[in-house]
C-alpha cells in the first residue's frame, strides 16, 4: 500500500521554525472549525494540539487558534478549501489540500508551482484515488500485534510505519498507519488511543489506487516538485502517487 509521500519524502528540519510554526496552527484553526473546539470529542483537534506543544508553540498561541477556528469570541475563521487536481512530472497524478483566506492570491501561486508538472480542473484526477481516514500511531510494545489491533478499531487496512516515514514516531517504538472509512476515523482514532496507542495522525486523506514506475532520477524530480508544493504557506496536504 503507498503512503502519503509527503511521511516518506519529507525533511521537516528543512523548513524555517515560523513556516512550521504556521501550518500547526493553521492546523488547529481548522480541526476546530471542522470538529468543534474539545479536543476530548475531537481527535484530529487533539493531534494537532499535541504536535503543536512538541514544537514548543506556546499555550496562548494554541487556546487563540482553537478558539478563532471554533468561531468562540469575536474573531472568527475566515478560510476556504480548496483542492487542486494536476499531475507531477512523469505523469504522477497528485492532490493538493489548500485552506486559504485569499484565493485570488493563492490560486495563481499554485498555477507557478506546477509548472513544470500539469495543473488539472476539478475532478480531472480525483477519480484515482480513494478517500479514506488515516490514522497514524505507535505502541510502546513493540510485539504488539497491529493486524488485531486494526480488526478492533475498524480499519479496512493497515501497514506497518517506520520512524524514517513519519519523523513523528519514535525509533524504538512499534508504528502502524490504520486506513478507514472516513466516516470511522474518529472511533479508530478513540479506540487506539483507549488500548495503548499513541495516535500522531488522524485525518481524512487520500491514498491513489496505482502508482506510476518511476527511474531513481524521475523519482528525485517528483520529489522536489512535491517539496516546493508543500513548502507553500497555504498548502495543508499533498497526495500523490508515490511510493
Amino acid at each position: 500500500m503507498g503512503r502519503q509521500w509527503l511521511h516518506a519524502k519529507r525533511a521537516v528540519a528543512s523548513l524555517k521554525k515560523s513556516q512550521a510554526t504556521g501550518k500547526l496552527v493553521k492546523e488547529i484553526m481548522v480541526a476546530a472549525k471542522v470538529g468543534g473546539a474539545d479536543p476530548e470529542g475531537n481527535a484530529r483537534l487533539a493531534t494537532a494540539v499535541e504536535k503543536a506543544r512538541k514544537e514548543s508553540v506556546s499555550r496562548d498561541v494554541i487556546e487563540r487558534a482553537i478558539k478563532k477556528g471554533a468561531g468562540v469570541g469575536d474573531e472568527k475563521l475566515v478560510m476556504e478549501h480548496i483542492l487542486f487536481e494536476g499531475y507531477a512530472p512523469h505523469k504522477v497524478p497528485v492532490i493538493v489540500e489548500v485552506y486559504t483566506d485569499n484565493n485570488n492570491r493563492t490560486a495563481p501561486e499554485i498555477r507557478v508551482l506546477f509548472k513544470k508538472g500539469q495543473l488539472g480542473t476539478s475532478g480531472s484526477n480525483k477519480f484515482l484515488f480513494d478517500h479514506v481516514g488515516l490514522v497514524e500511531a505507535y505502541h510502546s510494545d513493540t510485539s504488539a500485534d497491529i493486524e488485531t489491533a486494526a480488526i478492533e478499531a475498524g480499519a479496512n487496512d493497515f501497514e506497518p510505519l517506520t520512524h524514517s516515514q513519519n519523523d513523528d514516531i519514535p525509533a524504538d517504538k512499534l508504528g502502524a498507519r490504520f486506513i478507514t472509512d472516513r466516516t470511522a476515523t474518529g472511533a479508530a482514532t478513540k479506540w487506539l488511543t483507549e488500548n495503548g496507542w499513541t495516535v500522531v495522525t488522524s485525518e481524512l486523506g487520500h491514498i491513489a489506487k496505482q502508482f506510476p514506475t518511476l527511474t531513481d532520477d524521475q523519482a528525485a524530480e517528483v520529489g522536489e516538485f512535491l517539496q516546493a508544493l508543500d513548502d507553500h504557506d497555504d498548502v495543508h496536504r499533498v497526495w500523490a502517487a508515490v511510493k
